[in-house]
C-alpha cells in the first residue's frame, strides 16, 4: 500500500501504458518553430508540431513497450487506461461464448473507450487494414509487424470526420519505422513461476540505404512469438465449488455420469430405462430425485470430489430440490486461460528519393495458428435426438450391478426395473477439450507518394490491398452423432425414410457397436461412462469416429483503397497562416463466409458443432467514396480553431456528412484548455446484415418469465418462477442501418516546468441506433418493449428472437487523467507518473422510446464491455546514462455483482462487491553499449491472484470465479528481452 501512494502522489507519466509514454498535446518549454517538428499526426490531416496539437494523442514508443514486459499488440492494448473491458482478447473470448463472441477464435481487438471493438479503427502507417477473416468487423492487433513499429499514436477523441466510419471510440495508429539502417536483433521470453504457459519472440530488422544521402532505404522486418496454453485447473483460484460466497457450478454432465429418469426410445430403451416410471422418493422424502442420481452422491458413496473438479450438486443454491443426489463438475478448469498461439508477422518497405518527392511500397502480412480449447462435450442423454442408456450385457455386467444394487438400496422401487438399460447425462473427459483451430492469414501491400507543390503546399497520394483470411477446424473433442439431430436434419439427409432420432446410415461405426456414431457407442457400453478410466478397445473405438480435422468454416476479408490528398496555407491571420487540407477517398471492402462441407446434405452430423452454414455468404461488396476537407485557424497567438468536415457515400446506405471542430487556448506558456466536438457514424459488419438465422438451445435453468414471476422471485420455489430454457434465434437484418455518435471533450494541460506537466480531459459519448442484438436477459428484463420478439407456447416462453437490429443508445461519459514528473538525483533522473480513466456515466436503453435502464457503472454484466469506474497506471522510474529501473502499478476498480445465483445472497460468505484488482511490476535494464541491452523484469511481483466474482453464466457454462475481461490469470511471472544492433 505504501507504494500505491507513493505512485500517486508523484506526478508523472502518460495516458497509455505504465510507461513514459509521451502526451503529445502537452505544452512543452523551450520548442523549435512548428514547421521545423511539422508532421501528419493520427486525427488531422494537416502538417503541425504534434508537441503543440489540441488532440488528446499519446505516443508509445518500443523502449516503453519493453521496459513493461509487453510482447504483442494484444498485451499493450489490454493495459491502456483508456481501453474497455469487453471480451476483447484471446482470454477473455476463450471459453464458451455466444451471440457475437462466436466465430472469434484467434481474433484480439481493440475497444477504445468502452465503445466496441467494431468502434475503435486501428490503422497501420494511417491506413485501414482489412478486418479479421471470420468475423469482418474488427480488426486482429496480433496481426501489426510489431517488430517493425517505431511508434504507437493513440488518438482517444472521434474521428469520423477524418477517417469514417468506425472511429468513434478513437483510433490507434501504428506506424513503422523509416530510414533505418543496420541490423537489429531481439529476443524476449515471458516465463510463469509455475513453469507453464511461456511467451517467445524472436524478430530481426534490417535496413540498408540513408534517404538523405544515398536517395533511398530498404528495410525488412520477420518476427516470430508463441504463447503457450494454460488451463484453469493450473490455478487455484479458478474454484467454481465455493458455495459458502454463493458459488457453485450448474452441471450435471459430470467425468462419472450422472443418472436421470428418461422415458422410453424405440431404438434403445423400448420399454423405457432403469429410473423411469418408479418412485424415486426415498424414506422421509417428499420430492422425488428427478434432478439426477449421482452413485458417488448416495448414501455411502465415495463423494463428487473424488472426480477430480467434482463437487455436490448445490440444490439449494439452485433452488433445484430434486437434484439433492446429483453431482456437478468446474468447467472452469476445463477453460483455456491463455490460449496457445503461434504467430508469423514480416514487413517490407522500399524508400525512393525524386529530388524533394519520396515513394515508398510496403508489403506487410501475417500467418497466426491459434487453438481454442474449452471444457469437454457434455453429452446430456434425452429419448430424441441424444438417446444415451447404458445396457446390461456381458461387458457392463460389473458396473451395471453395482449401479442398481446402490440405486436400489436407496430407492427400493428400482428393482422393478431391473434390466432396463440407464439414461444418463456425462462429460467425456477422455473426447479430450473442445477444440478449434484457426489458421489467418494476413496481407498488406501498398504504395505512397508525396513531396512539394508549390510553396508551403504538398501532396500526398496512395493506395492498398489488405487481406485477411481465416479457416476454423476441429480439433480434439468432437464425434459423429450417429441420429439425426431433428425432422430437418433427417429431411435433408436423403437417406430413406430418415426420421428425427434414428439411426444415422451416414456416420461411421465403431468397432464393436452396432450403431454409428456416438450414440452407437455409448449404448453398446463398450465405453463405460460411470468409470474414469477406459480400456484400450474402448479408446481405439472413439478415435475412429472422432471428426478431428472436419472443417468448421473460414472467411476472407478484402479492403483496396485509394486517397490523395493536398495541404499549405492561404493566408496569414494574427496568430499565423490558416492552413487547410482536403482530399479524397475510395476504398471497396469485400468479404465471404463459407461453412463446412461437414453440414451439408449427405454428410454426417457432428455433435455440439457451431457450424455457421446458415451464415454462408457469397462475396458481398460495399464500396466507399469520400471527400474531406480540414482547415487550422490561428485565430490569434492564444487561440487557434480547426475544422474538418466529410462526406461519405456508402453502398446500400447513401450519404452522411460529419463535422469537427476542435479548439486550443494558451493565455501562457504553461497552461492550455483544449476542447472538440464531433459527430461519427458505424456501418454494420457484413454478417450483421446477411447472416442466416440460426435457432440454438439453451440448456441453463436459471431464466424464469419476468410476467409471472415477480422481482426477487426465487426459481422453481416463488409461485410463477419456474425455469424456462427457451431456444433463441440469432441472425442479420437485411434492414439495419448504421449508428450514429455526437461526442464532445474538454480539457485543460499544464506545464509550470519542463519536466512536470498534468492534463484533465472530460468526453461524452452520445452513440443512437446501437447496432448489435439483445442477449437473453436484456430481452427478458426489457420484455414489454419487445411482444414480437418472445414467442410462447401454450402460454409458456419457448423462443426468443435475438436477431440483429439498431437497438437503441448508448450514453457515456468519462475523465482522463495524466500526470508526469521528474527531478535529478543520484547521479541520474527519476520520473513519475499516473495515467487514469474515471468512468461517470455508462447506460443505454433498447428503443427510443423506453427510458435508460440502471446505471452500468461498476457494475457486473455478462456480456459487453464491463464499465470500471477507475483504472489507472503508474510508475517510478530512475535512469542514468546506462542503466533504468521501473516499478509500476496497474490498478483496476472493483464493481458489484448484481447478477447474483438463485440462492447465493443467503450464504454466509456472499460478498455482492468484486475487490480491487492491483498488481506490481518491476524491471530494470542495462545498456553495455549502443550496440547490447538487457532488460529483465517480474510481472505481477507479489504474485496476487485476480479477485473472487460470481461470473459463472449456467446458460453457457462459462465463467468460474474470476473476471478475464480484468485481470491476468497467470500470476507472476519473469521476463528477459536482449536487443542487439550492427
Amino acid at each position: 500500500m505504501k507504494l500505491h501512494k507513493l505512485a500517486l502522489y508523484l506526478t508523472a507519466a502518460s495516458l497509455a501504458v505504465p510507461v513514459a509514454a509521451q502526451d503529445e498535446s502537452a505544452p512543452q518549454s523551450g520548442e523549435t518553430a512548428a514547421s521545423e517538428q511539422a508532421i501528419i499526426v493520427t486525427g488531422s490531416r494537416i502538417k503541425r508540431d504534434p508537441n503543440n496539437s489540441p488532440l488528446p494523442l499519446t505516443v508509445i514508443t518500443p523502449d516503453d513497450i519493453t521496459r513493461e514486459g509487453i510482447n504483442s499488440p494484444e498485451q499493450l492494448i489490454s493495459f491502456l487506461t483508456s481501453n474497455g473491458n469487453g471480451a476483447d482478447n484471446l482470454a477473455s473470448n476463450s471459453d464458451v461464448v455466444s451471440g457475437a463472441q462466436r466465430g472469434t477464435n484467434g481474433l484480439s481487438s481493440a475497444n477504445l473507450r468502452g465503445q466496441g471493438s467494431a468502434s475503435t479503427l486501428v490503422l497501420l502507417n494511417g491506413r485501414r487494414v482489412a478486418a479479421h477473416g471470420l468475423t469482418g468487423s474488427a480488426v486482429d492487433v496480433n496481426q501489426i509487424p510489431f517488430a517493425a513499429i517505431e511508434r504507437i499514436e493513440v488518438l482517444k477523441d472521434g474521428a469520423s470526420a477524418i477517417y469514417g466510419t468506425h472511429a468513434i471510440g478513437g483510433v490507434i495508429n501504428f506506424i513503422t519505422k523509416s530510414n533505418f539502417r543496420g541490423l537489429a536483433l531481439t529476443g524476449f521470453v515471458d516465463f510463469t513461476e509455475e513453469g507453464d504457459s511461456p511467451i517467445y519472440r524472436l524478430s530481426g530488422t534490417v535496413g540498408y540505404g540513408d534517404i538523405d544521402d544515398d536517395g533511398f532505404n530498404v528495410m525488412a522486418a520477420v518476427s516470430k512469438s508463441w504463447n503457450g496454453v494454460l488451463y484453469g485447473k493450473d490455478r487455484d483460484f479458478v474454484n467454481g465449488n465455493q458455495p459458502n460466497r454463493g458459488l457453485s457450478v450448474d452441471t450435471r454432465g459430470t467425468p462419472i455420469a450422472t443418472m436421470f429418469p428418461n422415458g422410453a426410445n424405440s431404438i434403445f430403451a423400448p420399454t423405457g430405462s432403469l429410473l423411469s416410471g418408479v418412485s424415486l422418493i426415498e424414506a422421509g422424502a417428499t420430492t422425488a430425485a428427478s434432478g439426477g442420481i449421482n452413485f458417488l452422491d448416495l448414501p455411502g458413496g465415495a463423494g463428487c470430489e473424488t472426480m477430480d473438479g467434482g463437487m455436490a450438486y448445490d440444490q439449494v443454491l439452485w433452488a433445484i430440490p430434486g437434484a439433492r443426489y446429483a453431482c456437478a463438475w468446474d468447467t472452469g478448469r476445463a477453460a483455456t486461460l491463455q490460449q496457445p498461439l503461434e504467430t508469423l508477422t514480416y514487413y517490407g518497405k522500399a524508400t525512393f528519393a525524386l529530388g524533394d518527392h519520396r515513394i515508398s511500397a510496403e508489403v506487410t502480412g501475417s500467418d497466426a495458428d491459434s487453438a481454442k480449447r474449452f471444457s469437454n462435450n457434455q453429452y446430456s442423454g434425452n429419448t430424441g435426438s441424444l438417446p444415451l442408456y447404458y445396457p446390461l450385457n456381458a461387458t457392463t455386467a460389473s458396473t451395471y450391478n453395482d449401479i442398481y444394487n446402490r440405486l436400489v438400496a436407496v430407492f427400493p422401487a428400482v428393482a422393478a426395473n431391473y434390466g432396463k438399460p440407464i439414461a444418463y447425462r456425462w462429460r467425456c473427459i477422455v473426447c479430450g477439450p473442445r477444440e478449434y483451430e484457426t489458421n489467418t492469414k494476413t496481407l498488406r501491400a501498398g504504395l505512397n507518394i508525396e513531396g512539394p507543390l508549390w510553396g508551403d503546399w504538398d501532396y500526398r497520394a496512395g493506395g492498398s490491398y489488405a487481406k485477411s483470411e481465416s479457416s476454423s477446424t476441429l480439433g480434439s473433442g468432437y464425434h459423429y452423432r450417429g441420429v439425426f439431430a431433428n425432422a430437418a436434419s433427417a429431411a435433408a439427409s436423403g437417406v430413406p425414410g430418415a426420421v428425427s432420432g434414428g439411426l444415422d446410415p451416414r456416420a461411421p461405426i465403431a468397432p464393436g457397436a452396432t450403431a454409428p456414431g456416438i450414440v452407437g457407442l455409448l449404448n453398446s457400453g463398450i465405453l463405460n461412462p460411470f468409470s474414469l478410466t477406459q480400456t484400450d478397445a474402448a479408446i481405439a473405438a472413439l478415435n475412429a469416429i472422432s471428426a478431428e480435422g472436419t472443417t468448421l468454416y473460414g472467411g476472407q476479408y478484402e479492403v483496396k483503397q485509394f486517397d490523395a490528398s493536398i495541404s499549405g496555407s492561404l493566408f496569414d491571420l494574427p496568430g499565423g497562416a490558416v492552413q487547410v487540407a482536403i482530399g479524397a477517398d475510395y476504398r471497396k471492402e469485400t468479404y465471404s463466409f463459407n461453412g463446412s462441407p461437414a453440414a451439408v446434405t449427405g454428410q454426417p452430423d457432428i455433435f455440439n458443432v457451431a457450424f455457421d452454414n446458415v451464415n454462408a455468404l457469397t462475396p458481398k461488396n460495399r464500396t466507399v467514396k469520400a471527400l474531406y476537407g480540414e482547415v487550422l485557424l490561428p485565430v490569434f497567438d492564444m487561440l487557434e480553431v480547426t475544422g474538418a468536415v466529410r462526406l461519405d457515400d456508402y453502398t446500400g446506405f447513401g450519404t452522411t456528412v460529419n463535422p469537427k471542430v476542435s479548439a486550443k487556448f494558451r493565455p501562457t506558456d504553461w497552461l492550455m484548455f483544449r476542447g472538440s466536438y464531433n459527430t461519427g457514424f458505424r456501418v454494420p459488419a457484413f454478417n450483421q446484415i446477411f447472416n442466416g438465422v440460426t435457432q440454438s438451445p439453451n440448456p441453463g435453468n436459471t431464466l424464469t418469465d419476468p410476467t409471472t414471476c415477480p422481482a426477487g422471485g426465487v426459481i422453481n420455489v416463488t409461485p410463477g418462477c419456474n425455469a424456462i430454457t427457451p431456444d433463441s434465434l440469432s441472425g442479420g437484418n437485411l434492414n439495419l442501418g448504421p449508428e450514429t455518435s455526437e461526442q464532445y471533450s474538454v480539457g485543460v494541460v499544464l506545464q509550470p516546468t519542463s519536466r512536470i506537466s498534468a492534463s484533465l480531459d472530460f468526453w461524452s459519448i452520445a452513440v443512437d441506433d446501437t447496432i448489435g442484438a439483445l442477449t437473453i436477459r436484456q430481452l427478458l428484463d426489457n420484455i414489454a418493449d419487445f411482444p414480437d420478439r418472445v414467442i410462447r407456447t401454450n402460454g409458456i416462453i419457448t423462443l426468443l428472437d435475438l436477431r440483429a437490429d439498431n437497438i437503441g443508445s448508448r450514453r457515456t461519459q468519462g475523465l482522463e487523467v495524466m500526470l508526469r514528473g521528474g527531478f535529478d538525483a543520484l547521479g541520474g533522473e527519476f520520473t513519475a507518473g499516473l495515467d487514469g480513466t474515471y468512468l461517470l456515466k455508462k447506460k443505454e436503453k433498447f428503443l427510443p422510446s423506453s427510458p435508460y435502464g440502471p446505471s452500468l457503472l461498476g457494475v457486473f454484466t455478462y456480456a459487453g464491455d464491463l464499465g470500471l469506474k477507475w483504472k489507472h497506471n503508474a510508475f517510478l522510474s530512475y535512469t542514468n546514462e546506462d542503466f533504468t529501473f521501473t516499478l509500476s502499478q496497474i490498478f483496476r476498480n472493483g464493481y458489484k455483482n448484481n447478477t447474483a445465483i438463485p440462492g447465493s445472497t443467503a450464504r454466509p460468505d456472499f460478498n455482492p462487491r468484486v475487490k480491487n484488482y492491483v498488481i506490481y511490476n518491476m524491471s530494470a535494464s542495462y545498456a553495455f553499449d549502443e550496440r547490447f541491452k538487457l532488460t529483465g523484469g517480474i510481472k505481477n511481483l507479489f504474485d496476487t491472484d485476480p479477485p473472487f466474482a460470481i461470473t459463472y453464466d449456467s446458460n453457457t457454462g462459462s465463467g468460474s470465479s474470476w473476471e478475464p475481461r480484468v485481470a491476468d490469470p497467470r500470476g507472476r511471472s519473469f521476463t528477459l528481452a536482449v536487443e542487439a544492433k550492427f
